[in-house]
C-alpha cells in the first residue's frame, strides 16, 4: 500500500504532493514500483495533526481519486475518518475505506455498508490530537486484538462481510515506543481473528525514539519493521517508500514461505 497524502501538513510528506498532477504522477510511480494499493488521505492523522474540514477534504481528495481511477487498475484506497468522504470517494472509484476510527465517528458505519467498499479497521487510542500525551495499556497486545474484534463483529453485525475486513493494530496512533514494539513482536496474537493485517510503520516516530533519526534517516528501520511484520503474519504493509518496501517483504515472504516448506 503506497502512501498517498495531498495534505500540506503530514509528518513526512506534507505539502509535496498538494497538485492534483503531482500526486497523481507520484501514485503512477508508486504503482509502477510495485504498490497494488494507492492509500489517499486528505487530512493528516499525525499527532497534534488540526483537523480539516468536510469540504476541505473532498476538494482534496475527489480530483485525485477520479484521475487515478482512468489511469489506474491499482485498488484505491480513502484514508479517512468522515462518512460524506466515504461516500463520495468510493463513486468517485476508491474501493477500500481506510479508517483510523475504525467505523466509530457518528454515520460512518451506514456509509461503509452503503459504499459495499472492503473496510481497514484500525485500533487508535484517543484521537490525533491527544493520543500521544500519555498513553497507557494495561495488556496492548489483549487489549488491541479485544477492540479489533468487537469492531469487527459490529461491522459483521450491520451487513459488511467479514471477507471484505482488514484489521490494523494502529502502530503509532495512541502507543508509546514499547507499546509499538510489543505489538509488532505480536503479530502473530492479532492475527487470530481470521482477517488479513495491514501494519503501516513507515517513517515513524518510534524509530526517532529507538533510533535518534529524523525523518529523512528512518528507511532502514521502516524496511526492518517491515520485513519482520510479514514474518509475523501481515498481509498489507503501508509505506512511503514502495520499491525497497516491496523488496524487504518480497525477502521477508519467500523466507517465510521457504520456512514452512522444510
Amino acid at each position: 500500500m503506497g502512501v498517498l497524502n495531498v495534505t500540506p501538513d503530514s509528518f513526512s510528506d506534507g505539502g509535496r504532493h498538494t497538485d492534483c498532477a503531482v500526486a497523481v504522477a507520484h501514485a503512477l510511480s508508486m504503482v509502477e514500483e510495485g504498490a497494488a494499493i494507492i492509500d489517499v488521505g486528505g487530512e493528516s492523522t499525525r499527532p497534534g495533526a488540526t483537523p480539516v474540514s468536510e469540504q476541505e477534504e473532498l476538494d482534496r481528495v475527489i480530483p485525485v481519486i477520479e484521475a487515478l481511477r482512468a489511469r489506474t487498475d491499482a485498488v484505491i484506497s480513502i484514508d479517512t475518518m468522515k462518512p460524506a468522504v466515504m461516500r463520495a470517494a468510493c463513486a468517485a472509484g476508491a474501493e477500500l475505506i481506510n479508517d483510523v476510527m475504525a467505523l466509530r465517528m457518528p454515520g460512518a458505519l451506514d456509509a461503509a455498508v452503503a459504499t459495499g467498499a472492503a473496510i481497514c479497521l484500525m485500533h487508535m487510542q484517543g484521537d490525533p490530537q491527544t493520543m500521544q500525551a500519555a498513553p497507557h495499556y494495561d495488556d496492548v497486545v489483549q487489549e488491541v486484538s479485544d477492540f479489533l474484534a468487537e469492531r469487527m463483529a459490529c461491522c459483521v453485525r450491520n451487513g459488511i462481510a467479514a471477507e471484505r475486513i482488514v484489521l490494523d493494530p494502529g502502530i503509532g496512533f495512541g502507543k508509546s515506543l514499547e507499546h509499538n514494539l510489543t505489538l509488532l513482536a505480536n503479530l502473530d496474537r492479532l492475527a487470530v481473528h481470521g482477517r488479513p493485517l495491514l501494519v503501516g510503520v513507515s517513517r515513524k516516530s518510534m524509530f526517532g525514539a529507538l533510533l535518534g533519526r529524523s525523518v529523512d534517516q528512518r528507511l532502514p528501520g521502516s524496511l526492518a519493521a517491515a520485513a519482520f511484520a510479514v514474518s509475523q503474519g501481515a498481509v498489507i504493509v503501508r509505506a512511503h517508500d514502495v520499491a525497497a518496501t516491496v523488496d524487504a517483504v518480497r525477502t521477508a515472504h519467500a523466507l517465510k514461505m521457504r520456512r514452512a516448506a522444510t
